[in-house]
């Protein structure tokens, strides 16, 4: 079977439209599932000077964004809604562009990243439509450009991209999605909230998938370049991630994951076992 992989990746990442990044996803996916694939290493990947959400969403500096706090109207929760939307949609440019960009590795890895990818399109489908039921669609609110910016960031380096992305990035994601859905929880009897929990629920536990599968290529990656994966810290401190506060960090679901009790602790936590 003939495929250019990495043409076709490079289609999906540019576009900013979801059903042609699902099909190529899907057929990315089917062509890397298929015995003794190898696909050629050569040519240099694109760097990419914006995101494809620039073509629909008005990017701001972080402090522009409007305050998430009114949940009772359709306005107000559609705006927490969008924000997820966003980083659901950030994830499956940046998975994508995880086997797009890095071309020597294992089979096994672009179908990790494929199938993070192709989980991703399913969360932000799911949010789209709570969206329109609430009378919006994504681009209806401002965005930030953080975890393209971070993804630019690490561009010419694999190891730091699986620290910075998914296992910090993401797995922040684990601490502060039950905190969301703790909030919203008091509220379930409005039926676009109830869908939500229904959906951030099924995203939670799949973020843990997405972060362990991060956990488990940078430590390939430390391996591959005979480092210790304390170096996970370092890779913080270049980025000025390590001191940020994090209020609450979810012991169960980083373990999950693959963080060890040491690196939960030294993120933050006090207790680990």
């Amino acid at each position: 079977m003939k495929y250019d992989l990495y043409d076709r990746l490079e289609t999906a990442i540019l576009s900013d439209d979801i059903d042609l990044k699902e099909a190529i996803t899907s057929e990315s996916l089917a062509y890397c599932n298929l015995k003794d694939v190898n696909p050629s290493v050569s040519g240099i990947p694109k760097t990419f000077d914006r995101p494809s959400y620039a073509s629909k969403c008005r990017i701001v500096d972080p402090r522009e964004l409007p305050a998430r706090k009114d949940f009772e109207s359709n306005e107000g929760l559609a705006t927490l809604v969008h924000a997820i939307a966003h980083i659901e949609y950030s994830a499956i440019d940046l998975a994508l562009d995880a086997v797009y960009r890095y071309r020597d590795v294992p089979d096994a890895y672009r179908i990790d990243w494929l199938e993070v990818a192709s989980d991703e399109i399913r969360h932000f489908k799911m949010l789209s439509r709570i969206l329109e039921k609430l009378g919006f669609a994504y681009g209806n609110f401002p965005v930030h450009s953080g975890l393209f910016d971070a993804a630019q960031h690490t561009v010419h380096n694999h190891l730091e991209r699986m620290a910075i992305i998914p296992r910090y990035y993401e797995a922040s994601g684990l601490d502060v999605s039950p905190q969301i859905m703790k909030k919203l929880a008091n509220k379930r009897k409005n039926p676009y909230v109830s869908e939500l929990l229904d959906a951030l629920h099924i995203i939670y536990k799949e973020e843990i998938d997405h972060v362990q599968k991060g956990d488990r290529w940078f430590k390939y990656l430390c391996q591959k370049e005979g480092k210790e994966e304390s170096v996970y810290f370092d890779i913080l401190q270049a980025y000025a991630l390590l001191e940020k506060h994090r209020p609450h960090i979810n012991v169960d679901a980083r373990k999950e994951a693959g963080f060890s009790c040491d690196e939960i602790k030294r993120l933050g936590a006090r207790e680990c076992e």
